[in-house]
């Protein structure tokens, strides 16, 4: 289950998509009345075509690069393992009503569907609303079998390994520094999955002191992969950091990616290499506002080589760390 994407580029269809996930109340966590006024009355309207625009940079004879990014990963996996595989989306489609009734039609004896949310790294406005928005259709459409979720797999070992192994390559180049960049969310989405009550973002170094806030926090989780990723490659503390990409406002996770970027050329940093691992398919936020508008912000300021790692995608040790994590559920 990935994020998703428009049906096309026409605005008709991104305006579509864009009501569709910015009204989702766990992206966009305000009442629905203000919510509505705000979605449809201001940011779509405006949006929609810029957003269209960029959709149509990155996107190819067979449409969106997620969609088919993801169905190349369904048919690796299924040609790994015995059990059929479906794919869904979050927002647009297929819906998750159509990844089960896909499967059912495969088996209608099936008695467990195992879904697995591509988000690594837990946010309520992503691996949580998948989570729920799938248990919403299937328990509104009544289906018998049994329905379960792989956890987040930010720190598990087969994926760090697959993560590591498809940077490695990039690092025999020469280069200054690597760029570790997130999907940025607003901080008081971090405050909001804080199980513990008061530990997220209540000191400087809250993601090294253990809670049980972590198994929802967004920010040490991926704190933790960059510093397990970068301990497998044995990159220097002093040759990586961490950014935040994606913001739609003020009081969201810093620091900001395009900041950064505009930034490290004056540091001294003009070779640098970026990756976004909080996606596992290249996509809108990777092909467009990383490999190209980053590249044109980072080199405007005086930056002399850019690299985007592409994303897992369908990486083969990536493909095997996803059979034992559906195998496990851990």
């Amino acid at each position: 289950m990935n994020l998703g994407s428009p049906d096309s580029t026409e605005v008709k269809d991104v305006r579509k998509y864009l009501d569709q996930f910015l009204m989702d109340e766990r992206v966009i966590d305000k009442p629905w009345l203000f919510r509505a006024m705000l979605v449809k009355g201001i940011i779509v309207p405006f949006r929609a075509p810029r957003s269209a625009e960029a959709y149509r940079t990155i996107w190819t004879d067979k449409g969106s690069p997620l969609i088919e990014i993801t169905r190349q990963l369904q048919q690796a996996l299924q040609s790994k393992i015995d059990e059929p595989v479906a794919i869904a989306m979050r927002y647009g489609n297929p819906s998750p009503e159509d990844g089960f009734d896909e499967l059912l039609k495969t088996n209608p004896a099936i008695d467990e569907v195992i879904a697995v949310p591509l988000y690594p790294h837990y946010a309520m406005s992503s691996y949580e609303t998948a989570v729920e928005y799938a248990k919403e259709i299937y328990q509104n459409k009544k289906y018998s079998f049994k329905l379960t979720f792989v956890p987040p797999f930010y720190h598990n070992e087969d994926y760090l390994h697959a993560l590591a192994e498809n940077i490695r390559p990039f690092l025999n180049k020469d280069y200054d520094h690597i760029l570790f960049s997130y999907h940025g969310i607003p901080e008081r989405h971090i405050r909001k999955s804080d199980i513990a009550g008061k530990h997220c973002l209540q000191s400087s170094n809250c993601c090294e002191v253990a809670s049980t806030a972590h198994v929802h926090c967004y920010r040490h989780q991926a704190i933790t992969t960059t510093k397990r990723v970068t301990g497998i490659l044995n990159i220097p503390s002093s040759k990586y950091s961490i950014s935040f990409q994606s913001r739609l406002g003020k009081g969201w996770l810093t620091p900001f990616t395009d900041v950064r970027l505009r930034e490290l050329p004056a540091e001294g940093i003009k070779k640098l290499l970026i990756i976004c691992p909080a996606f596992v398919s290249d996509c809108l936020e990777t092909l467009e506002e990383i490999a190209m508008r980053g590249k044109a912000i980072f080199t405007g300021a005086g930056g002399a080589s850019y690299t985007m790692i592409p994303c897992l995608n369908t990486n083969d040790l990536w493909v095997d760390a996803l059979i034992k994590l559906i195998d496990t559920r851990e």
